[in-house]
């Protein structure tokens, strides 16, 4: 069973907050030099570096106590706001800069599914210059606004292929944001799944399950991993929950529209054919995610070690294409590429 680190299905902003403060810690406990260039190169910039300052003594005059050295950091403080549904009110905002004393850096970051709505951020901007030339002589406070894809995008590009210690956090973050729907183009995310035995009969059947216990989110397309690759990738149809106890067939469309008999047919015959594996998915509750068709393709991962459960790719900033092209046009370009050509 798949250990999430983060608590899901609750999309009140106070959730939302304390989840992604909790990743930011979980980055800072794992390798405190990473976070601060995480910091540094999303929020701070290169012109803004908390890094550590090293002075040895130079002499000593008089009476005057000098240390042998000093090790000094600045201090800076980071003031986080986060929506939703890109309700940010000037007035509140405003009111955060009171947050501020004598720190060296000073940053209000606004958060949210999509970036700020341009009216509302030059508003608040023209006021937070004003208020900065008001208190001319005091660092000024700096106003940083992204969104939940920028910051996961932000943490990938500072983590290595053998930091294992971080990668899954990251990974079950990223799986997070798209379950509670952070992302607003959630239909262009391709999620890889661990297929093993039965990945020919997801193939045949256009269908992949899991249990119901694990949840579901409504991504864009399905891959089916085996031995290091996405062997097949899928557009995602539909979702519908399915049991088949004592030969009594029960469903419930969970994504998508009602039900074919097609449908039915072909989500009877993966129950049958679970039998073959000596399990029997008719008698739990099961999800079944169905594509349109399933294309075969190789997209390989080339790096030492395979994924444990699941791994989220942005088909749209991979294609640079903000409208995808056909299943099988897709499947065609990934095919013989690897993961590491796409980071």
């Amino acid at each position: 069973m798949k250990v999430h680190y983060f608590q899901r299905y609750h999309q009140k902003e106070n959730v939302v907050t304390s989840n992604t403060m909790l990743m930011l810690s979980r980055f800072y406990e794992y390798n405190s030099e990473k976070f601060f260039s995480l910091i540094n190169n999303l929020i701070l910039k290169e012109d803004e570096t908390p890094e550590l300052t090293i002075e040895l003594q130079q002499s000593k005059n008089g009476n005057e106590s000098i240390p042998d050295a000093i090790i000094s950091q600045p201090s800076f403080k980071i003031v986080i706001e986060t929506k939703l549904n890109n309700h940010f009110e000037e007035d509140q905002l405003e009111r955060h800069l009171k947050q501020f004393q004598d720190e060296d850096i000073k940053v209000i970051l606004t958060l949210d599914p999509k970036h700020m709505k341009e009216e509302i951020k030059e508003k608040f901007d023209k006021y937070l210059n004003e208020f900065n030339e008001e208190r001319m002589g005091k660092t000024p406070i700096k106003h940083i606004n992204i969104t939940f894809k920028d910051l996961i995008e932000a943490m990938e590009e500072i983590i290595e292929d053998n930091d294992f210690g971080i990668k899954s956090i990251i990974e079950d973050f990223k799986s997070y944001c798209l379950d509670e729907k952070l992302f607003p183009d959630s239909d262009k995310w391709l999620r890889a799944i661990v297929a093993g035995t039965t990945i020919q009969d997801n193939i045949d059947l256009d269908l992949y399950y899991d249990n119901a216990n694990r949840g579901y989110s409504e991504h864009g397309y399905i891959g089916l991993y085996n031995q290091k690759s996405i062997k097949a990738i899928g557009k995602l149809k539909k979702i519908i929950q399915a049991t088949n106890i004592n030969n009594e067939f029960e469903s419930k469309v969970i994504m998508g529209e009602e039900i074919t008999q097609d449908e039915i047919r072909r989500i009877k015959e993966a129950m049958e054919r679970s039998k073959k594996y000596r399990y029997n998915i008719g008698e739990r509750l099961h999800n079944y995610f169905i594509v349109e068709k399933f294309i075969r393709t190789d997209f390989r991962k080339n790096s030492k070690n395979p994924i444990q459960k699941s791994k989220l790719f942005n088909l749209s900033k991979m294609l640079n294409q903000n409208k995808l092209p056909a299943t099988e046009e897709i499947a065609k370009i990934l095919d013989g590429k690897t993961w590491e050509e796409f980071e």
